[in-house]
């Protein structure tokens, strides 16, 4: 379905009580399209939206938290699920089809290799019909699919990070698609709003941890995306918001320069709103609150090693942010509308 200007988007957003959802409410509340008609969030039934974050209170100053009920989210235009990756998998199927959009901010449809789920996710993909027809949803790279898509998977914030940075570069053979190294940050909103030891305050402050080393999720999605081999490292930075990529990859054929590699990243991303590329190494903070993703790129003579660094904010473009952008695609509306390519800073 493509909407016109005399239309308003009515939007139900399922598990809206987390940070993801707290953000697809603040980005609808921009945007002069969607009128969020419905919010979940079981654990926090009956909440004020206000009472739980005080930011939302002048667009949402009557908003409740309500428990989900299929029948009401069937009544809208456009869905986020902002739920467990399994949540996802059993209430998408009750969804698609019935509204025009299903945007999944979980994994539950991101991998296309249902083989995958038990050894990376620790379940059984239950809905093979439903992850055929799902589309990725990073416009980028699959603007064309996602035109009228009824479900898109929003990939995670590392992947969005990572694919952008690497992709441009493994596509046209300038890198080797084998042994490409990622580390990356993430700021601790990117574990959710649930209390957990390794996310509270005394545990994050002043300290700097890599995790998921070897097995990270995120792994076979960045492969999938980039269709290059990679080994994938996470950190755990102390700061809200916020992801950095650096990528490590060998030169395929010629051997570029610094000019050439960030000529040929600024040539595959001419026309895209919300990147930048530049010779100024990318600052999360840059992109704070925004959906740009800042990028650039070096040649290492001595070593033989391309670098490439990406910086975003996870929640917006990572994550809320990408899923509005898609859903714009998919239903017709200009990709930037509600979207913002400036950060806040300071």
């Amino acid at each position: 379905m493509m909407y016109s200007n005399t239309h308003m988007v009515s939007v139900a957003i399922i598990g809206a009580s987390g940070y993801t959802g707290a953000e697809l409410l603040r980005l609808c509340a921009q945007h002069p399209e969607f009128e969020v008609q419905y919010a979940t969030g079981d654990t926090q039934a009956g909440t004020l939206a206000r009472v739980l974050y005080p930011s939302l209170a002048a667009a949402y100053p009557n908003l409740v938290f309500q428990e989900f009920d299929p029948a009401k989210a069937q009544e809208v235009d456009l869905v986020f699920l902002g739920l467990p990756h399994e949540a996802s998998l059993d209430v998408a199927p009750l969804l698609v089809d019935k509204v025009a959009c299903v945007v999944d901010l979980s994994a539950a449809y991101r991998l296309k290799d249902a083989a995958a789920y038990p050894q990376w996710y620790g379940f059984a993909h239950t809905q093979p019909e439903l992850l055929a027809q799902a589309v990725y949803g990073l416009p980028e790279l699959y603007r064309n699919q996602l035109v009228g898509a009824r479900l898109i998977a929003t990939p995670g914030c590392f992947v969005t990070a990572a694919s952008l940075a690497l992709t441009p570069l493994v596509r046209s053979g300038s890198v080797d698609a084998t042994g490409i190294i990622v580390d990356a940050a993430s700021g601790v909103s990117g574990a959710g709003r649930s209390l957990k030891h390794s996310s509270l305050f005394s545990t994050v402050d002043e300290d700097f941890t890599a995790y998921g080393l070897l097995d990270h999720r995120h792994t076979p999605e960045i492969e999938q995306v980039t269709g290059a081999q990679v080994l994938f490292t996470p950190h755990l930075a102390p700061m809200n918001r916020g992801i950095l990529a650096t990528c490590y990859a060998r030169p395929s054929g010629k051997t570029p320069t610094t000019a050439s590699l960030l000529a040929e990243l600024a040539r595959f991303y001419s026309s895209e709103p919300f990147i930048v590329v530049g010779k100024t190494s990318p600052s999360t903070k840059a992109t704070l609150g925004s959906n740009s993703v800042h990028i650039t790129a070096r040649f290492d003579a001595r070593t033989g090693y391309v670098i490439v660094i990406a910086a975003l904010d996870n929640l917006a473009k990572g994550a809320s942010g990408g899923a509005v952008q898609s859903a714009n695609v998919a239903l017709g509306l200009p990709e930037t509308m509600g979207l913002t390519q400036v950060g806040m800073y300071p």
